[in-house]
């Protein structure tokens, strides 16, 4: 199965949604967790271990972990303890060193070293390689040098395992706003590499477009994107307009810290309370604070969250 969109299962709501969803359509939409979402010692989405994330879903959708690799959990590990639960419960892993090692030689040498490691352990296992712009930026002479260098250096069956590459177009996502620019020669170009190598292109930060842009870069040859915290937004909007209490909704996301990586420093918590909480609402929604003050309404979200798949799907 290679699905169009992967959705990041920001909250079980969203997983339930999504799993709802694709019973009711025959649609395939595959789940990206990151380290933080979903870990071997428990993420903050449902507190689920990769384990219990796995036996909730697997039966019924494609898992990827999406930025597997160095310093992209809560720690500034190696990463190599989180693949091994990895290799173990997802059908794709997405290795992803080039946060902590930007430097070409250095991320070519940590992705061989990692999908080693996991095929070494899980032979089935198939990965995706690359990462987003906001993270390091590629250009096209560099992402074709990448897989040539993974080729040669990586064993034939090894190699053979390696099934998405990232490409970037020109998203970047900062605070509820994506603002990336896109660049339509860009993306023909990659796309065009990922076809020469025979691999699936998979873009990263696909939320806040408008979805007419999505498809048209489906037209043009990408093959899948990636969406993950506008469904969050989705999900906290859902609580905004139906009476949650927005002082104690604010508290909550204000002592999480969350927030703060998403914002300038010119962002004032105190005065813009609605838009902290949208930012960093779906980071919280597994906190026993706020399970005390959140409103009954999950079928009302899953509603919601079913009304953007269908908006991406027809």
């Amino acid at each position: 199965m290679n699905p169009k969109y992967f959705i990041g299962p920001m909250s079980k709501n969203i997983v339930d949604a999504i799993i709802e969803f694709c019973n009711e359509t025959n649609n395939q939409i595959g789940l990206i967790p990151s380290r933080r979402q979903v870990e071997g010692d428990g993420g903050y989405v449902n507190n689920w271990t990769t384990e219990q994330f796995s036996e909730y879903t697997k039966m019924k959708l494609v898992l990827k972990r999406d930025h597997a690799g160095p310093g992209q959990g809560y720690n500034d590990d190696d990463g190599y303890k989180s693949l091994e639960e990895d290799c173990k419960f997802f059908n794709t892993i997405h290795i992803d060193p080039w946060k902590k090692y930007p430097k070409y030689e250095e991320g070519l040498q940590w992705t061989i070293d990692m999908i080693t490691f996991c095929y070494n352990l899980n032979r089935s296992i198939t990965y995706e390689i690359g990462t987003e712009e906001a993270i390091r930026r590629f250009d096209s002479t560099e992402l074709d040098m990448l897989l040539n260098d993974l080729h040669v250096k990586l064993e034939e069956d090894i190699f053979n395992q390696i099934k998405y590459l990232v490409i970037q177009s020109g998203t970047s996502l900062k605070g509820n706003t994506n603002t990336g620019e896109y660049d339509k020669t860009r993306l023909l170009d990659m796309v065009k590499i990922a076809k020469s190598w025979n691999l699936i292109s998979k873009e990263h930060n696909g939320d806040y477009i408008p979805v007419e842009l999505i498809k048209e870069k489906m037209s043009l040859g990408l093959d899948s994107i990636n969406i993950a915290p506008e469904f969050g937004l989705i999900e906290t909007q859902t609580y905004l307009n139906n009476g949650i209490d927005l002082d104690k909704f604010w508290k909550i996301c204000y002592d999480s810290k969350r927030w703060e990586k998403w914002v300038s420093s010119k962002f004032d918590p105190f005065t813009q309370k609605e838009e902290l909480i949208k930012i960093c609402g779906h980071y919280i929604l597994s906190n026993p604070e706020f399970q005390k003050i959140k409103p009954n309404i999950d079928n009302l979200i899953k509603s919601n969250i079913k009304k953007k798949l269908n908006e991406l799907f027809n």
